[in-house]
């Protein structure tokens, strides 16, 4: 058994190979004999032989519908945080579009909706899709307005 006392940098040099047959790595440079493998610019990775691959054999899951809407999701203490920040002006009406307009969602949602995680202490006209039935109640309780969109 052969036990390094220094195994901090142990370097071990790289195989040289096609550098004769003396070397024990010559000739072939240890690909073996003919074949795909012992050819250079081989790629094989999902291969089995013929067989049918693993990600043939498996069946597909889910669906993605193409024209699906986006929705963005908005929690009151988010909503606090920007009109705190100064993002959102409470006299103004808030919709989709002044959301957009200040970069709070981002351009590809079609739709938003308001969740009620946290509290809301200003007074705010908001205008949205949807909305939780708690949401509702928490900015209809400090006075503020909650105007949700006719869907079709």
């Amino acid at each position: 058994m052969n036990i390094l006392s220094n195994t901090v940098r142990v370097k071990i040099p790289k195989k040289r190979l096609g550098r004769g047959i003396g070397s024990g790595k010559g000739k072939t440079s240890g690909r073996g004999v003919k074949g795909q493998k012992s050819r250079s610019g081989v790629a094989i990775k999902s291969f089995e032989g013929g067989q049918m691959p693993l990600y043939r054999r498996l069946p597909k899951r889910g669906f993605n519908p193409i024209n699906k809407k986006k929705v963005a999701k908005i929690n009151l203490d988010q909503l606090q945080n920007y009109l705190d920040n100064k993002k959102i002006d409470p006299e103004s009406q808030i919709n989709l579009e002044s959301l957009k307009k200040s970069k709070i969602i981002n351009k590809s949602y079609s739709k938003f909706k308001i969740l009620a995680n946290g509290n809301i202490k200003t007074k705010i006209n908001i205008e949205a899709d949807s909305s939780s039935n708690k949401a509702k109640e928490k900015i209809e309780k400090i006075g503020g307005i909650l105007k949700l969109k006719e869907t079709k």
